[in-house]
């Protein structure tokens, strides 16, 4: 259903940072400079530049934003109006939330592997026999399905970019976690994709490694996905407003419209809408108590929860290259080391403290979730978008952050 770009993640931290003239590396140095993350938690908010960011602006590709930013002691929440119907929009609306699932998801794989049901340096070769092509010959661990660098081609790598208009007509679109796998590793009519590289010696965004981590999450239990993660993750966190709607497509009420613009210039509105099994929707609050709850340890034991935060490495101890630039840069525009630990990015702010989150789009809906490590600082966002925003950051999502980071009164 969705273009082979859409869900590629937007790095929202570090487009802001190269904004802000800082240079864009997480690891070493910068990871220690976490300790100065106290400083961010000292300053108060400035509720006005926070409204005043989310509104969008003409040009924009956006209708409309909801965010929730905590800081300092203060809770802020709030919304702009929807610009194609001119209704409010409710602060804690429902949103598809995209890629965030890749951090649920990261959750019960670690989950299982501290129950011992899952070995992280076990291969996908051994739990799924056949799975891969010949063409994949060397061994992906499980390990490197999460951190991203299993070497994989993404989903649908080497088919066509679909218009918007042939999206609206296939929102309602479904698949499963095999067909997803089927349709990129053995496709009909193409050529089928090979390595991008050698597992283990690059990092580049991937989720076909989620779709497998799917499968497998479903092979090892013999639940769904949506099971596991409500079972997981959902009760026990009481999250109340987030569900897996597997492919059912009504939207909760109340929730932000996400929209496409049609060949002919009309804004389809395109919130209710298939998918695959991964999909989520959630809240601002929601999200907000679930990222709270999985850095505090609540979730998983410490030995797994640092393999969310731990930057992949090579055989000489150094963190691996990012494969190319579209996420993880040195600031100037070229690929810089790796920026993602299992199922989070880090993403360094000009004081040197790290917000680890997650980004994700679906159709109409660009995302993201972070905090620091230390809870110091916390913000959801989700932009209401009306063009292919094909995972790239919003001008709005990066002028949310920078009011985020201002003090009030300056």
């Amino acid at each position: 259903m969705v273009n082979k770009l859409v869900r590629r993640v937007s790095a929202l931290g570090l487009a802001c940072a190269a904004a802000v003239g800082t240079t864009a590396v997480v690891g070493g140095q910068a990871m220690a400079s976490e300790r100065v993350a106290a400083r961010v938690g000292q300053q108060t908010l400035d509720t006005a530049a926070l409204q005043a960011a989310i509104q969008p602006r003409p040009g924009e590709g956006a209708a409309g934003a909801i965010a929730r930013v905590v800081k300092g002691g203060q809770v802020w929440q709030g919304s702009s109006g929807d610009t194609v119907t001119g209704r409010s929009v409710p602060a804690d609306a429902h949103f598809h939330i995209g890629s965030i699932s890749k951090t649920f998801e990261t959750v019960v794989v670690l989950q299982l592997a501290a129950e011992g049901r899952i070995d992280l340096d076990q291969t996908v070769q051994h739990y799924m026999p056949g799975l891969l092509p010949d063409t994949f010959r060397q061994p992906i661990t499980v390990r490197e399905l999460l951190n991203m660098t299993s070497g994989l081609p993404d989903v649908d790598q080497g088919a066509p970019d679909q218009s918007a208009d042939y999206l609206i007509a296939h929102r309602y679109d479904y698949r499963t976690f095999d067909q997803v796998i089927q349709d990129t590793l053995r496709p009909l009519g193409r050529p089928a994709p090979g390595p991008n590289f050698a597992p283990g010696t690059a990092q580049q965004y991937n989720s076909l490694g989620f779709r497998i981590a799917g499968k497998l999450i479903e092979q090892i239990t013999g639940n769904s996905f949506r099971d596991e993660v409500t079972e997981r993750i959902i009760k026990p966190l009481h999250l109340s407003q987030t569900s897996v709607p597997e492919d059912r497509t009504r939207m909760p009420r109340p929730y932000l419209h996400g929209y496409l613009t049609s060949g002919d210039g009309r804004a389809v509105d395109v919130s209710e809408q298939g998918g695959n099994p991964s999909n989520m929707i959630s809240t601002p609050s929601d999200l907000d108590h679930f990222i709270t709850a999985l850095f505090q340890g609540r979730l998983l034991p410490a030995a797994q929860l640092d393999e969310m935060f731990r930057l992949p490495e090579g055989s000489d101890g150094k963190t691996l290259k990012y494969f190319d630039n579209s996420n993880c840069t040195d600031g100037k525009g070229n690929p810089g080391p790796a920026c993602f630990g299992a199922g989070l990015m880090g993403n360094p702010l000009p004081d040197g403290t790290v917000l680890w989150g997650k980004t994700g789009h679906d159709l109409g809906y660009a995302n993201g979730v972070f905090a620091t490590r230390d809870l110091s600082m916390k913000g959801v966002f989700s932009v209401s978008t009306t063009d292919l925003n094909n995972g790239r950051p919003t001008a709005l999502s990066n002028r949310l952050l920078m009011a985020a980071l201002k003090p009030a009164g300056h």
